[in-house]
């Protein structure tokens, strides 16, 4: 059965077009990936369904009778005395108001004596129950607590929603959403601020989801678990796959190629009629025969009539991470004894941790356990009266450090005056090294208060690059960037000769870079070496 029909959506903000042909078809029990660049007008889709927005032209369908439900990326202000238990609870409103009648007329039975009246009411009680069972009402209070012990809501029931920091405002709006139980479940980034833990519950949640999903995700690994249907948004339209992410690259890798060899035919069909058109007024010239003119000429209107293959593009973009810093010496980084308190929280208890040259480490742990502080301590940047320990940096390292929120001291700053400011070039130079992290032409004009969180880092990185860093701490790399940009930071940190230090919860991203991981575990630091599929390998097994 269609859950969800749209076809031939347009949409355009001002002289923005932002979907220009939007074709698709999500079915009962489809857990589907929206997948796109930023920009490319996912968000919009959402709200078209919802009906939030209306779209410019074509038509949505959604099933007659089906309940919706949508987590927006930044979830709104609420009433100022609302705890999380009230926002929480509120999910279960309609499933309360038939609790509240079935007890009314339990109440109503116990008391009446007039047989015509309690068998009306005994009706009237049975067919309540009915639609309460219907509602899964009995399991409320399981799926209360099942919810809220899978995000860890425990502690902020009594909390007011909106002192919350922005993540936490996010995991309480997405365990209101699912307590719901919509039939279609609309999820936009879901696991944004959610920890490796906390992901694979939710993973797990997702898999058994009785209804539909329809999710909005640049987490790779997260998509390949859940989605078992994926649609590329792009340019305007909508390219479906039945399989997940890794499958539709596959598919469109297979696509790819079978273009390219397209191209190729066409390519040499053409060189061969030009060479005939060629071939023919050479004869005609010679033999001063209009027949030959004539075939030249029926060739010429055949090549015009031509649709015309574009070359497909079989290499990415690539960020061009050429490291050409001096060397550090073996030991970069060294933690001895490290024990680190926060008010009355203690995060670390004589830990210790080893960070060699031209190593590629992941410092892996839930959320709160410290991972950020842990490298501001290291750095040198934080002054933690709760420190304890020896650390050691090499006095030959070079760091250059990405925090999780980048911010600008001037956010009025052009990019290029902030590249500038970070290293001393010419206009010319510098509007040379920008393009090859990608702002071309006038967008080395744009504000850096205004840019995007993957046009942020592309920035950051091409500073610290040019000042020839060879110690590089990164803090979630991949937050707010899409996959795109994600796959082709990849590639160059793949490629950096450096040291790398990087926090994640990108499971995708560790995969693919870590050759080592370092697990906060119990206020240790615990090593292993490989990536994250391997070390999640090795401790099923223990």
């Amino acid at each position: 059965m269609i859950e969800i029909g749209m076809n031939h959506i347009v949409k355009n903000y001002g002289f923005n077009n932002v979907l220009t042909n939007a074709n698709l078809e999500i079915l009962t029990g489809n857990r589907t990936a929206i997948v796109g660049r930023n920009g490319t007008g996912k968000t919009t889709l959402f709200k078209i369904i919802t009906g939030e927005e209306t779209a410019d032209k074509g038509a949505v369908t959604i099933r007659k009778g089906a309940s919706v439900g949508y987590l927006e990326q930044i979830p709104a202000l609420l009433e100022s005395d609302m705890t999380v238990e009230k926002v929480l609870s509120d999910s279960f409103a309609e499933i309360k108001e038939y609790e509240d009648k079935l007890n009314g007329l339990e109440k109503l039975m116990a008391e009446e004596t007039d047989s015509n009246k309690l068998d009306k009411i005994m009706n009237e009680y049975s067919r309540t129950q009915n639609l309460f069972i219907a509602m899964d009402g009995y399991e409320m209070t399981e799926q209360f607590n099942k919810i809220v012990s899978g995000f860890y809501l425990r502690e902020l029931l009594e909390r007011p929603f909106n002192v919350l920091s922005g993540g936490q405002k996010t995991i309480v709006k997405l365990a209101a959403t699912i307590l719901k139980r919509p039939d279609i479940l609309l999820l936009d980034e879901p696991t944004n601020h959610l920890d490796i833990k906390t992901l694979e519950w939710f993973e797990n949640y997702l898999s058994k989801y009785k209804g539909t999903a329809v999710i909005i995700s640049h987490d790779r690994y997260f998509l390949d678990r859940v989605a078992n249907k994926t649609i590329i948004l792009d340019g305007g339209e909508c390219e479906s796959f039945n399989g997940n992410y890794s499958f539709s690259l596959k598919e469109q890798e297979e696509q790819l190629l079978i273009e390219f060899e397209n191209y190729k035919n066409q390519q040499k069909k053409i060189e061969a009629m030009k060479a005939a058109i060629k071939r023919y007024r050479d004869w005609g010239d010679r033999g001063n025969n209009p027949k030959f003119f004539r075939k030249a000429k029926e060739l010429e209107k055949r090549l015009e009539k031509m649709e015309i293959i574009e070359k497909p593009q079989l290499e990415k973009q690539k960020i061009p991470i050429q490291f050409i810093g001096s060397r550090t010496g073996h030991d970069v980084l060294m933690l001895e004894n490290f024990s680190l308190t926060l008010g009355e929280n203690q995060l670390f208890d004589c830990a210790d941790m080893q960070v060699y040259e031209k190593e590629k480490v992941c410092l892996m742990g839930d959320n709160g356990t410290g991972k950020t502080s842990l490298i501001l301590a290291a750095m040198g940047i934080n002054d933690f009266s709760g420190f304890q320990g020896k650390i050691t940096v090499n006095p030959s390292a070079k760091i250059g450090y990405i925090p999780q929120e980048i911010r600008f001291e001037n956010e009025k700053n052009t990019v290029i005056d902030e590249f500038k400011k970070e290293h001393i070039c010419s206009e010319n130079e510098a509007r040379n090294i920008l393009a090859r992290y990608f702002f071309f032409g006038e967008s080395v004009y744009k504000r850096v208060g205004a840019l995007s969180g993957g046009e942020k880092v592309l920035l950051k990185l091409a500073s610290l690059i040019q000042n020839e860093i060879n110690f590089l701490i990164l803090d979630e790399p991949t937050n707010h960037i899409d996959i795109e940009t994600r796959e082709m930071l990849e590639e160059a940190l793949s490629n950096y000769k450096g040291t790398l230090l990087f926090i994640s919860h990108d499971r995708y991203f560790i995969n693919k870079i870590a050759g080592r991981i370092i697990n906060i575990q119990d206020k240790k630091l615990i090593s292993f070496n490989g990536n994250y599929d391997e070390y999640k390998n090795y401790t099923r097994k223990i």
